[in-house]
């Protein structure tokens, strides 16, 4: 019996401690053989019989067993440990006075811990804050106008404002209704405007959002349109980030907008001829609205404008390719040609509509060009050079003398 105890404490800790000591599991080790060797001496003392030899095999087996189990364990604890530790950090963080946001979910601390620096980890985090805050504002925002419509319909109660009300909310679901039945109308009849949803991998989260954001706002003001486009969703995905941002924004009206969404690609939708890709990196102008083209809008939103991006895409895909006349018709300030995709669909809709680049290129945000061009454009660029380096004081000479030949040419005209 003593032998059999002997026995059985060398090869625990020969074998077996070292194991559970190196992957800290020893605590948990010693209830264990205590159990094992009570169970062996209970069964010695029952049996009363000296000959019976222990099993080793099968005690190895029953070891191992435990051995996985606790290993299974582990990594379970560890992915806490490493969640607390994470949520203490943001805490500290918080306490320091960065900008860190109140509630924060478990998937979004994962993000947070798989930031590969500190300052992308601060800056993801500056994010979710700003978030919050934006929400909490947009709630703030609702409060109020909630508030204030019960007090005006408080006030309209008593007096016969009631009954203006109550036009003014028949006439809205009127124009809902004739809305809807334009859109409708557009999938039937209606020209093919093709959103590219392939961009994923190029964005962040943010940026993906911001895209959604603004073709939702496409989406409305098509909608309103007097001739709207048939809006195709090309190239989305179930489950990718655009679809579970359109899901946010729309709710239970994802699945009743008057818009086609597939997951193939434009290419095998349409025809390739027929395709046209609006891209600001395009060598080719656009000079006409054509009614029987199918223009593609690529839905991408990069902060730190990425060049050549889309237009790579319609080279791979052997697509014609188009960009904006802007320098035709505007005297283009400094910045990048790109332009956001409601501000495009309202290009696109004001060009089916009249035909007219003037009016169509007003949507073009202001602090990107001077003005309308009414010269030819080479005179003009020649003015702003002149603006530009009296600006910065290079070459005063040459221009005050450049100057003083036009001056001398007026007069011996005049």
């Amino acid at each position: 019996m003593q032998s059999a105890n002997v026995l059985l404490k060398k090869i625990v800790r020969s074998s077996v401690l070292p194991f559970a000591a190196q992957h800290g599991m020893k605590k948990d080790l010693f209830p264990l053989s205590r159990t094992l060797s009570l169970s062996l001496c209970l069964k010695q003392d029952n049996s009363c019989n000296p000959s019976e030899k222990l099993d080793l095999d099968s005690w190895k087996k029953v070891m191992k067993s435990g051995l996985q189990e606790v290993s299974e364990t582990v990594p379970e604890n560890k992915e806490l440990s490493t969640l607390a530790q994470a949520r203490e950090t943001l805490e500290m963080w918080r306490l320091a006075g960065r900008s860190v946001p109140e509630n924060i979910s478990e998937e979004q601390l994962k993000t947070f811990m798989e930031c590969p620096s500190k300052s992308a980890k601060k800056k993801y985090l500056k994010y979710l804050h700003l978030k919050e805050l934006y929400k909490k504002s947009d709630k703030r925002k609702m409060d109020e106008k909630r508030e204030r419509r019960l007090e005006t319909q408080e006030r309209a109660s008593k007096t016969d404002e009631t009954k203006r009300s109550s036009f003014v909310c028949l006439w809205a679901n009127s124009m809902d209704r004739a809305y809807n039945w334009r859109a409708a109308q557009s999938m039937i009849f209606g020209q093919p405007l093709v959103f590219d949803m392939s961009y994923e991998k190029d964005m962040s989260i943010r940026e993906v959002a911001n895209t959604v954001r603004q073709i939702v706002l496409s989406e409305g003001c098509n909608r309103r349109s007097v001739d709207p486009f048939h809006i195709h969703f090309c190239n989305l995905e179930d489950n990718s980030l655009y679809h579970k941002e359109f899901v946010k924004h729309y709710r239970e009206a994802w699945g009743k907008l008057l818009i086609t969404v597939t997951d193939q690609c434009y290419t095998k939708v349409f025809p390739k001829d027929k395709l046209i890709y609006l891209t600001a990196d395009s060598p080719k102008v656009m000079k006409t609205f054509d009614h029987d083209k199918i223009y593609i809008v690529g839905s991408m939103v990069d902060k730190s404008i990425k060049t050549g991006v889309s237009l790579a895409r319609a080279k791979r895909l052997g697509l014609d390719t188009a960009a904006l006349p802007l320098e035709k018709y505007l005297l283009w300030n400094t910045g990048a040609k790109n332009l956001t995709l409601d501000q495009m669909t309202h290009i696109l809709l004001t060009l089916k509509d009249t035909g007219d680049w003037k009016k169509a290129l007003e949507f073009v945000p202001k602090r990107k060009y001077y003005g309308f061009v009414s010269k030819p454009v080479h005179e003009l660029k020649k003015t702003l050079n002149l603006i530009n380096t009296l600006k910065l004081g290079r070459r005063q000479e040459e221009v005050r003398k450049q100057f003083a030949k036009n001056y001398s040419k007026k007069l011996t005209q005049k």
